[in-house]
């Protein structure tokens, strides 16, 4: 049996094999952020599909913290039976799903918050419209807020946490030298830049308690000019490992793109899958938690061949999982042919209209088809 259809576990959370569905943006939650039955039935039919670990998209954990429309939210109680109701359908096909974790910061939607976004620093050129420099009373609020998000998703039945530090939202911000520019005990150094990340993970482990499995999904690099560094973001991986992080999945770039990012289009070849696993083989070698590595995921082949060569610990992906949830079964069976996903990015259309997430290019060719 191949090693990805190995049973595993992190912190005590059983696995069936090695994938991972990666966080993505569904577009299918309720205008206050509640789960609807939308979003329960697509991670159902993830579950079904044979996934061994589900990461749910980016919930926000305090109100000014919201990305976009359509978005998980977990930031008050009243929230966490809708949610009840999600990891139940999960579990009921046999499935784990772990809660994504966010706050936007720079990049949050003031037009849906009615706020000014906050960042570490009031740095100008990546979007539009005012921000303001966070205080300290800021950061401490927004640390607390992530215990008490956590605290809930625990509640509401979910199988463990991931905290979202990857992509310039809020905590990438801080360990990101391009958006943070403080000159006090945040800013600076990355010991400094990491402080925040590092005390949300404080403040989520004394929430959620020791035997809770707890993750981090954070840039390898950020590939934008004076962004985050592999030498810096090994640095805070370590200080994680230090303060008892269970998993890393490991990414890269933020969310306005950047001249040096791999492109995630067209990824037709296996040359082009895993585009960051360099940097995942230069982490293996010095962080010792369980990597999950996310980017360009395609065949079974290289799935394979990256964890029998101990550059990752399990394989996430996104956007193939859109087109075939059921993926992962498909390739148990023996169909080892490369997902079907073109990468095309067409899927977000539908979500941005508020109609959910869904494989466009996959309903053009059936129509098509059946014309």
């Amino acid at each position: 049996m191949s090693k990805l259809f190995e049973a595993s576990e992190i912190n005590g959370m059983q696995l069936s094999n090695r994938f991972v569905r990666s966080a993505t943006w569904e577009g299918m939650a309720a205008d206050d952020g509640a789960c609807t039955p939308k979003l329960t039935d697509m991670m159902a039919a993830l579950a079904e599909g044979g996934v061994g670990l589900i990461i749910t998209s980016h919930a926000y954990v305090s109100p000014e913290g919201q990305a976009g429309p359509w978005q998980l939210g977990i930031y008050r109680n009243e929230l966490v039976p809708g949610f009840e109701s999600l990891t139940k359908a999960v579990h009921d096909k046999g499935g784990k799903i772990v809660m994504q974790l966010a706050h936007a910061g720079y990049f949050a939607a003031a037009k849906l918050t009615g706020q000014t976004p906050m960042a570490p620093s009031a740095v100008a050129g990546f979007a539009k419209g005012p921000r303001r420099e966070m205080t300290i009373e800021d950061i401490r609020q927004v640390i607390s807020a992530y215990g008490a998000a956590a605290k809930r998703a625990r509640q509401a039945g979910f199988d463990g946490v991931q905290i979202h530090s990857a992509h310039g939202y809020l905590l990438s911000q801080f360990l990101s030298p391009a958006f943070n520019q403080r000159n006090d005990q945040y800013g600076g150094d990355i010991r400094n830049r990491a402080r925040a990340l590092i005390e949300v993970l404080q403040s989520v482990r004394r929430t959620v308690g020791r035997d809770y499995p707890v993750l981090v999904k954070m840039n390898c690099q950020d590939f934008i000019d004076n962004g985050l560094t592999l030498e810096d973001s090994l640095q805070a991986a370590s200080l994680l490992a230090e303060n008892g992080i269970d998993a890393i999945e490991l990414s890269g770039g933020i969310l306005t793109g950047g001249k040096l990012s791999p492109s995630r289009l067209g990824i037709k070849t296996e040359e082009k899958e895993a585009y960051f696993q360099q940097d995942a083989a230069a982490f293996k070698k010095q962080i010792h938690v369980p990597l999950i590595l996310v980017g360009g995921n395609r065949s079974f082949q290289v799935a394979e061949r990256l964890v029998e060569d101990g550059v990752a610990d399990y394989l996430s992906m996104s956007r193939p999982l859109i087109r075939e949830p059921g993926l992962i079964n498909r390739w148990k069976s023996g169909d080892l042919a490369r997902a079907a996903c073109v990468s095309d990015n067409m899927c977000f259309e539908p979500a941005r209209k508020g109609d959910g997430i869904y494989c466009l290019t996959e309903q053009r060719q059936t129509a098509k088809e059946g014309a």
